[in-house]
């Protein structure tokens, strides 16, 4: 079967690589010359674990490659993916600009009978808009039929999860249609991973409704954490415990500085956008994001805390990335946190396995110094603050650290250290959630 995926981000081009791995015959799109003339020789251009050598194989292969030309890649094709992004509007709505270009140009480019796959995140009803689109632009009198595919990718183990998803989840009205593509996930469906057919709109609510629950509990147990703090608890034992009840489950307890990346963020807020939009307010993930935003200040003013001011203080930070094994920064607490640093008077040095340069593409003119490692970073600084748990930083030489420090004060957004550990080094210490 021979496959056509347009985008080549996180979705696009692990979604493309997999399927070229199942045995499809996949050729990637992208309307980008200079990221396509750096996949065709194998670059990936950001970080992704396993995902080089999952493209460089397949390529090797013959199996997978990459165009700018669509119409080539759609005239080859019976399966036309999109995985194009939907980043967050000003008024919180998912934009659907990249969406509405790749339908249009479908039209353009359909010249016989195609199955067209949303995988983006899109609001409720989006797939009939991308069909109405399609059948009224279209220059041939061809059918097509919509398939709504949600992705579950995270980002970090994202190639994992394509090859191991925890559910397939095929919406649409076209019997036909659905087959095909349950048959481009054979090697899933004999491995019995579960497969939901379902209709278009619950097909993608479900993606919503999943990612909106999950940030949920981040949130949730933010507010404990908080609490705990003020009460004399501990929110590591707390979590512990209620992960313990089934009814519950033990992922998305752990306090930190908030929730980012490119899914959880923009999601929550296309959700209770569409809600308002149809009469039936969020309320409780309005509160999410609420607490979210006012959870990634808690870095700040623990700093603070310790150092009494941050003006003329030196402030490193660990950890840029959203979350460890990724490059991505989108609504990474580090976008708010450094510069509130910042404008606090404070002298900031920053480090990151991965993401410093696209920290740097995102505030450009941030004056913060870079980093070659943590010791670097800490260096006659008055606090270090850990806003990333990468593995590299659960094993930190704290004494040594400790010796080139101006003022031994530690702030542990992600817990990863113990408390009395820490403190019998000589650290003042703050963790979240613990008194």
């Amino acid at each position: 079967m021979h496959i056509a995926v347009i985008g080549t981000g996180y979705v696009g081009l692990v979604s493309g690589a997999g399927m070229a791995d199942f045995g499809m015959k996949v050729i990637c799109v992208d309307k980008d010359r200079e990221k396509i003339k750096r996949l065709e020789k194998g670059e990936i251009p950001f970080y992704e674990p396993g995902l080089e050598e999952l493209v460089q194989r397949n390529m090797k292969a013959g199996r997978l490659s990459f165009t700018t030309d669509l119409k080539k890649a759609v005239k080859q094709a019976l399966v036309v993916f999109i995985c194009v992004g939907t980043p967050p509007a000003p008024d919180g709505s998912a934009d659907l600009s990249q969406v509405r270009e790749v339908a249009l140009s479908l039209a353009e480019a359909l010249d016989d009978y195609k199955v067209v796959v949303t995988k983006s995140t899109v609001p409720v009803g989006t797939n009939r808009w991308i069909k109405s689109l399609i059948d009224k632009h279209k220059k041939n009198n061809v059918a097509v039929d919509i398939i709504s595919n949600p992705e579950f990718l995270r980002e970090g183990s994202a190639v994992e999860d394509f090859m191991h998803p925890d559910r397939v989840v095929i919406g649409g009205e076209s019997a036909y249609a659905i087959a095909i593509v349950k048959d481009i996930y054979r090697p899933l469906y004999l491995a019995e991973t579960p497969f939901i057919i379902t209709d278009l709109e619950t097909a993608e609510m479900i993606k919503y409704a999943a990612n909106a629950f999950l940030a949920t509990k981040v949130s949730f147990i933010n507010e404990i954490a908080n609490l705990c703090e003020k009460v004399g608890a501990d929110v590591t034992v707390v979590s512990r415990a209620m992960g313990f009840d089934p009814r519950i489950g033990r992922k998305f307890l752990n306090p930190g500085p908030g929730f980012g990346g490119s899914c959880f963020p923009k999601d929550v807020k296309a959700l209770v956008h569409q809600g308002r939009e149809v009469g039936s307010p969020m309320r409780i993930l309005e509160a999410v994001l609420e607490v979210n935003e006012r959870q990634k200040m808690r870095a700040v003013e623990k700093a603070e805390a310790l150092c009494g001011t941050l003006k003329g203080k030196t402030v490193a930070v660990l950890g840029l990335s959203f979350k460890p094994n990724t490059s991505d920064v989108r609504e990474a607490p580090s976008l708010s946190v450094v510069p509130e640093l910042v404008n606090r008077g404070a002298r900031v040095r920053v480090y990151d396995p991965v993401a410093m340069q696209e920290f740097r593409r995102w505030l450009p003119h941030l004056r913060v110094e870079y980093t070659e490692d943590p010791l670097s970073a800490a260096r006659k600084a008055h606090v270090l603050i850990i806003l990333t748990e990468w593995n590299e930083f659960r094993f930190l030489d704290l004494g040594e650290i400790k010796k080139i420090m101006a003022e031994p004060n530690l702030v542990d957004m992600r817990n990863i250290y113990e408390p009395e550990t820490v403190k019998a080094l000589g650290f003042r210490y703050l963790g979240v959630g613990r008194s």
